[in-house]
């Protein structure tokens, strides 16, 4: 039912976000149909879970900081599409047992390794959690990195503001660690930063491409 539900206001959410955040995507095309998918992306907004999830033809289950379930409202609805609560404040066993449980299953879990919104835009160190989970379950890691957004909801407003955003989907790939030897905490470290660089340069990339269409083309064709 509630498939069916999203699926019905996809067209209407994602209507309202080409208007207000102008937003457009890249390498959708990229994400699996099916099978037990994590998907790792860099956090500018409280809009990307919604931005992220718009294009995707399939369910997709989030972390949300806990302190988001206890608002009135808001909390049971964000519960309602997917979310499940993380303490951000320290480590949280019940929500690695939920990400775990859910790839299990096959299911496509969003988690945004930095562990909070950028403070700057750019993308930050990666918490090594995720990374041990995708090599311990063997399952597929899709990147997505965000640019624009920050700058239409940055970390200290309250609200958006209109704005361009672009968001692109990198190819799935399954973590390996490299080497043979070596302090394998070193080696997740060393991985994780990997991930934050791949997430940057797709920010880059997509950062030029507003830089440039922003310059020149009306707001009707962005």
């Amino acid at each position: 039912m509630l498939q069916i539900v999203l699926e019905l206001a996809r067209p209407v959410v994602w209507g309202i976000a080409r208007l207000y955040f102008r937003v457009r995507y890249e390498g959708v095309e990229h994400v699996p149909r099916t099978g037990p998918l994590l998907i790792l992306a860099n956090h500018v907004s409280y809009a990307d879970p919604v931005l992220i999830t718009i294009p995707i033809r399939r369910p997709i289950h989030y972390l949300a900081w806990a302190r988001f379930f206890r608002i009135p409202l808001f909390g049971p609805l964000i519960r309602w599409l997917r979310a499940f609560p993380v303490n951000l404040d320290e480590p949280d066993p019940q929500a690695v047992r939920t990400i775990i449980r859910l790839l299990k299953v096959g299911a496509a879990v969003l988690v945004f390794p930095e562990g909070g919104r950028t403070p700057d835009g750019r993308v930050q160190p990666l918490k090594d959690g995720a990374v041990r989970l995708a090599l311990r379950l063997k399952v597929p890691v899709c990147l997505v990195s965000i640019a624009g957004a920050f700058d239409a909801w940055p970390l200290h407003h309250r609200f958006p503001r209109p704005g361009l955003a672009r968001i692109r989907f990198h190819p799935p790939f399954l973590l390996r660690l490299s080497g043979e030897t070596g302090n394998p905490d070193e080696r997740i470290r060393h991985l994780a930063e990997e991930l934050r660089e791949q997430l940057e340069r797709g920010q880059e990339f997509l950062r030029v491409a507003l830089l440039f269409l922003g310059s020149w083309l009306p707001l009707g064709f962005i």
